[in-house]
């Protein structure tokens, strides 16, 4: 291989760094805004109902396997149960949140400062994210008639969840990315 092409690649690294930083604001205004339809919305009912730091969002997070609607679904008693189960209360709240989030992410030559918070911010939330796969009983596959069940054998929703490891990597670039950004102008301030 040529030299030329391997010194190529060997600079992609800022290149990496805007792509990472775009695939994460793409990544949060899409899911967020699907937070404001009902069918995503449904969707995050087994992971919020089940987690011991956000099932309090739910008025009743115990009977949430009684009244699910599968994608593409749509029971009108079920709709009505997670209506008054707040789960589309909570979903509007966190679309909003993940909103924001990616806009400040976008805006960080703008607002560095704010955009590493909301990098901050997300590095966290990944975190919850990621403890799904400890606290929801379907990230794993179930014990039906296959030998191949549990751990290590990801479900969708297993699947859905672990991609946030690479997340959570982005958003510590796009972290010391927005602070080295915020120093180096508040340095050029004091001179």
């Amino acid at each position: 291989m040529k030299t030329s092409i391997i010194n190529f690649i060997a600079n992609l690294d800022q290149f990496g760094k805007k792509a990472v930083r775009f695939g994460i604001v793409v990544v949060f205004l899409w899911i967020g805004g699907l937070k404001f339809f009902a069918y995503e919305a449904d969707g995050v009912v087994p992971f919020v109902a089940n987690s011991p730091f956000m099932s309090f969002f739910y008025h009743h997070p115990a009977e949430y396997k009684k009244h699910q609607n599968t994608e593409g679904e749509l029971i009108a008693a079920n709709r009505e149960w997670n209506i008054e189960n707040n789960t589309y209360g909570f979903a509007y709240g966190l679309g909003t949140v993940l909103v924001a989030l990616a806009v400040l992410i976008a805006l960080y030559k703008v607002a560095p400062l704010p955009s590493m918070i909301a990098s901050i911010l997300i590095f966290i939330m990944t975190l919850g994210t990621l403890s799904f796969l400890i606290t929801t009983p379907e990230s794993w596959v179930p014990h039906l008639t296959d030998n191949d069940w549990g751990f290590p054998f990801l479900s969708g929703r297993g699947r859905l969840v672990i991609k946030d490891i690479v997340i959570l990597g982005g958003a510590i670039i796009t972290m010391s990315e927005s602070a080295a950004l915020y120093l180096q102008r508040k340095k050029g301030q004091i001179k």
